[in-house]
């Protein structure tokens, strides 16, 4: 196949790109709307009880608040007269504006929940009215028109769960992201090739990727719910995956010029050796991401659907638009350098291969030490506890995180994180009333109140007098939900702690699946390329060594609260989603780099050299070309922890680090200590197994003879 599309490549170089051109374009034009059709919830299984509870208060009672308007006394108490004027006129305007329904303010009701201990603050309670399409933009608006606004004798500020401003944050992010990445990777990128022309060839490869998976993104708007976060992922990935392939693909090119080759003759064996391990690699990425599949929130999905987009296109960009650009510069490629940059000569493989056979001297004395290492950094593992993204997500200035602070220090309860307790089944009145008294009786229960619905539903809201996400308020929910319903009846328990159980339920439960999927799909795909049954088995253990480090690492930052004065986050329980999205996509990346690496060992092994010349050799040609991609996809993921939200943060910061673990301490450590001390055994499959991969797995390499036969075959 990869010999079929050479020889077009060559031929077509120049229809190709116009073509691509054309693409190129048309995705943009399309891709450019995406922004306005993506979600920034999923984070709920819709099959699970909280989900189905939500649903019923929506449909039954008019929904749960969706902002908190916390209004606090300039001076004094809030229930002075001044104050208390100046509430109600607050009260009566947010009443009259057509974007809210279900105002619930102190200064109407004087209910004790919405006052604070000390009476200074008070809480006033509302709903977003349109449809979901539209909350957002309404939400929007009403921060930007109240919050850190005064009110006469009062100010105000603006939270609850449609006060997060999710959206615009992580749009600016993103901005801020690519201000800082994309001009460090163009640095980078001049120093690792020493040439202008070739170093903005992976940053063309990357933008393609990044303009073709918007596109496709948007198209999967029109279908299904996709989460804003997704953007987050295609950037990074994107910038990386682009960098990646064509750092790779460039690197071989460039080699075949100066082994002699015409610009045809070189396209045609890198297409058949560096072009087979990108197409193979992406399968494999593809593989890793393709597991979040699984999960049912669709926030998890929508990672999936982004990196799944963003392979493809950036694959098609490195096998196709690159070769067909490379076909038309020819050894301009090397144009513009920087005379003491970029020197690819003998030395720099010569320094690579002196570091592997030190390596393979001593593997035990180094092999140990580095796993040693590399548990320590996983043990704070041990610890772990997960919670749900709340205001604290958001930095410690933001008006949400600060209207969580005061909810959760001064009030007896949260109004707007109570239990929803709903029973379906027309129960009745005494039934319900006897559910209530039980509810009362749980310790860490606050103020409990009863609603009639439309259709005999009913309702009992439960406030909390602890933090919605803490152990206690999880045991809180555990003991409502074994209450037996009333006969006939069924009781769903919803509310942020309920949804917190519900979620992280949903990945643990599908986690196992997941797992399987990726290390199954892993050892068939890298038995198929190298033969070898231990090589499968020895990756996906290095994984797992890298991802527990990497997670205890960012436990002892984000839940130990290390750095986090540095990176301005609030310290608590880990965020789920993240870790396991993390997981995929530092563990298809890996995959990059370990079939980047086995491809070049494999190469000189069936060149007829010994097992361990082959490493020797393998980590001398790919060990520059593997730690510069690892550093530049480690800066696109880097960049979001300058970010203000701490879970996009946590992702950025543990997929880099991740990155940087496996492309040096595993590719140039562990690999070729581990590979000495199997020696040969390294490569052993069973007899079966053997012949099975002569007949389906991955055995030829182009050689430049074969190549100058194709060449002169197209040019006749």
């Amino acid at each position: 196949m990869i010999n079929s599309l050479a020889h077009r490549l060559v031929r077509s170089a120049r229809v190709i790109l116009v073509l691509s051109l054309l693409a190129t374009v048309l995705a943009g034009v399309f891709a450019f709307t995406v922004f306005s059709n993506l979600a920034t919830q999923g984070y709920d299984n819709p099959a699970s009880d909280s989900s189905l509870a939500a649903e019923l208060v929506d449909q039954e009672f008019g929904g749960s608040p969706d902002l908190v308007f916390l209004v606090h006394a300039n001076a004094g108490r809030v229930d002075s007269a001044e104050a208390m004027s100046a509430g109600r006129t607050l009260t009566n305007e947010l009443a009259a504006d057509s974007s809210l329904t279900a105002v619930t303010s102190y200064f109407d009701s004087g209910a004790p929940t919405l006052l604070s201990r000390d009476g200074s603050d008070a809480v006033i309670l509302a709903q977003l009215k349109g449809p979901d399409g539209t909350r957002e933009e309404q939400a929007n608006v009403i921060l930007d028109t109240y919050n850190d606004s005064t009110h006469g004798a009062v100010s105000v500020l603006v939270g609850g769960p449609e006060g997060l401003d999710l959206g615009r944050q992580t749009t600016a992010d993103i901005a801020l992201a690519e201000t800082i990445a994309v001009p460090l990777v163009l640095i980078l990128l001049v120093i690792v090739f020493g040439s202008a022309v070739a170093a903005l060839l992976p940053v063309l490869v990357a933008l393609i990727s990044i303009i073709g998976s918007l596109a496709l993104l948007n198209a999967l708007t029109q279908f299904t719910d996709v989460s804003i976060f997704a953007i987050n992922l295609v950037t990074a990935l994107g910038l990386g995956l682009g960098v990646d392939y064509a750092l790779l693909f460039v690197s071989r090119y460039r080699e075949e010029l100066r082994a002699g080759s015409t610009p045809e003759q070189a396209v045609m064996t890198t297409l058949g050796t560096a072009g087979r391990t990108i197409a193979f690699s992406a399968v494999t990425v593809l593989a890793a991401l393709s597991a979040m599949l699984v999960f049912p929130p669709y926030f998890l999905k929508s990672f999936a659907y982004a990196g799944i987009s963003v392979v493809l296109v950036a694959a098609a960009a490195a096998l196709i638009v690159l070769p067909a650009l490379l076909v038309v510069l020819g050894a301009r490629v090397n144009s513009a350098k920087v005379p003491w940059l970029g020197r690819e000569h003998a030395e720099g493989a010569s320094r690579w291969g002196e570091l592997t056979q030190g390596v393979m001297r001593r593997p035990l004395l180094i092999l140990l030490p580095t796993v040693a290492l590399l548990g320590l950094m996983a043990s704070p593992l041990s610890g772990i506890s997960f919670g749900q993204p709340d205001d604290r997500v958001l930095s410690s200035s933001a008006p949400a995180h600060r209207v969580g602070d005061t909810l959760r220090a001064d009030f007896d309860s949260d109004a707007s994180s109570a239990l929803d307790i709903v029973i379906a089944g027309a129960p009745s009145s005494g039934d319900v009333e006897q559910l209530a008294s039980e509810i009362r009786g749980i310790p860490n229960i606050g103020q409990v109140d009863s609603h009639l619905g439309d259709t005999g539903a009913q309702r009992i809201t439960a406030t909390l007098t602890v933090d919605p996400a803490s152990d206690a308020a999880k045991r809180v929910v555990e003991e409502v939900r074994a209450i037996a319903p009333p006969p006939g009846s069924l009781i769903l328990v919803g509310g942020s702690t309920a949804v917190l159980i519900d979620n992280t339920a949903a990945i643990t439960d599908n986690l196992w699946i997941a797992i399987a999927i990726i290390a199954v799909v892993t050892m068939i795909l890298l038995f198929l390329f190298t033969g070898s049954l231990v090589h499968p088995i020895r990756a996906v253990l290095s994984n797992v060594i890298t991802l527990g480090a990497t997670f205890g690492s960012m436990v002892w930052m984000f839940e130990d609260g290390h750095l986090a004065s540095v990176f301005g986050f609030t310290p608590g329980p880990m965020n789920l989603s993240m870790l396991v999205l993390s997981a995929c996509v530092a563990f298809g990346l890996s995959m990059d780099y370990e079939v980047f690496l086995l491809g070049r060992i494999k190469e000189a092994r069936e060149s007829g050299q010994t097992s361990n010349a082959a490493v020797v050799s393998g980590v001398s040609q790919t060990g520059r070309i593997i730690t510069s991609c690892a550093l530049l996809l480690a800066v696109s993921f880097f960049a979001f922890a300058v970010g203000d939200v701490s879970f996009i943060q946590l992702f950025g910061l543990a997929t880099g680090l991740a990155i940087l673990i496996d492309a040096t301490i595993v590719r140039i450590v562990l690999v070729p200590a581990v590979m000495k001390l199997l020696g040969e055994h390294s490569w052993y499959a069973p007899a079966v197994l053997r012949r099975l991969h002569n007949k389906i797995g991955i055995n030829d390499i182009a050689a430049p003879e074969a190549a100058s036969e194709a060449v002169a075959q197209t040019k006749a």
